[in-house]
């Protein structure tokens, strides 16, 4: 019944002109008929729950059956999150004000709650500031975060009307960047994608990712041209070059020159033991996704995520064995 509602919810609010696109952009790259093209999409959504964006980027068109099914689809990441996370909980990690206060010991850095900020305390943040960070208070994809200048506006009080405007919900100082991390692109604060899994023997990491700025703009996120490559979990260095949603692999960073594969992430010990420990603070939220900065001082968080992106598990340049990320999370979920 579940899987006859996940279809229909498909069916019903699809993008079928992006649907189309997707498989003009297939034919185009592999010269197969558009039709069978089509045919095989919909028999990958019937099947292993894989949307036309998971047909187009995993290259789905290049699989087998059987390396098909070890792929962890939309579907199977929306399982995942239905086994795993209680939405009652859900408000922690989707309310930023309520994220930095529950995980206030790895957040490094002072913020504002700029929701209930008077124009007194906002000016008293921005006595020694002219430089600040600002997020609405419910986003992703690094959507409505910026970096603003205070000398870009005729007074504080006038920043402080625009954020209103704005609906932001946090204020914060801008963070530093380890210098190691600055090497690899200073543009941008380089996340890395931290996953975990809390199950009854325990927190467990399943998967790393560092994900790095190509922009101008202050954030890293693939929606902003950003790139992602895979960390490997025991040595904490970065396996294979970046990739980014246009399809492009990078051995070397465009910006800065810096080669990517084999780039040893700093404090990586750190980082995983913070995730480990942060994943119990709320157990009813068992499967989350950690956004991690390296400052000169050690790794803080971001953010956190309830429904960690799974779109970056399993791209070509970094699945050259062509099997998916399933097998890994069969390793923690019991039921996927």
């Amino acid at each position: 019944m579940r899987k006859i509602k996940f279809l229909w919810n498909c069916i019903v609010h699809m993008d079928y002109g992006e649907l189309f696109r997707t498989v003009g952009k297939v034919h185009q790259i592999t010269g197969k008929n558009s039709l069978g093209i089509l045919i095989d999409v919909v028999l990958c959504g019937l099947r292993y729950g894989a949307g036309f964006n998971d047909y187009l980027l995993c290259e789905f068109y290049n699989l087998s059956d059987a390396q098909r099914a070890t792929y962890v689809t939309r579907k199977v990441n929306n399982d995942l999150v239905r086994i795993l996370n209680n939405r009652e909980y859900y408000h922690y990690f989707d309310n930023k004000s309520e994220f930095y206060t529950t995980f206030g010991k790895y957040i490094g850095r002072q913020w504002l709650d700029f929701s209930k900020a008077s124009k007194e305390d906002f000016q008293k943040f921005m006595e020694s500031r002219e430089t600040i960070m600002v997020k609405p208070e419910s986003s992703s994809g690094g959507f409505g975060v910026d970096k603003l200048y205070k000398k870009d506006f005729p007074s504080v009080d006038a920043m402080y009307d625009h954020l209103k405007e704005q609906k932001i919900g946090v204020v914060e100082e801008v963070l530093q960047q380890h210098e190691e991390m600055n090497r690899m692109n200073p543009g941008s604060i380089n996340t890395l994608r931290i996953v975990t899994i809390l199950n009854e023997t325990g927190p467990h990491i399943v998967y790393a990712h560092i994900r790095i700025g190509n922009s101008d703009r202050p954030v890293d996120n693939l929606h902003s041209g950003g790139m992602f490559a895979p960390i490997d979990l025991e040595r904490g260095v970065i396996q294979y070059p970046a990739y980014d949603k246009a399809r492009h692999t990078y051995t070397e960073h465009p910006r800065t020159g810096t080669t990517i594969q084999g780039f040893a992430i700093p404090c990586w010990e750190e980082a995983k033991a913070m995730c480990l420990e942060a994943s119990q603070i709320v157990p009813q939220m068992r499967y989350v996704g950690w956004d991690v900065a390296i400052t000169p001082n050690g790794p803080v968080f971001v953010e956190g995520n309830n429904l960690p992106g799974y779109d970056i598990l399993q791209m070509p340049p970094h699945t050259p064995d062509k099997i998916g990320m399933l097998p890994r999370f069969r390793e923690f979920v019991k039921g996927i």
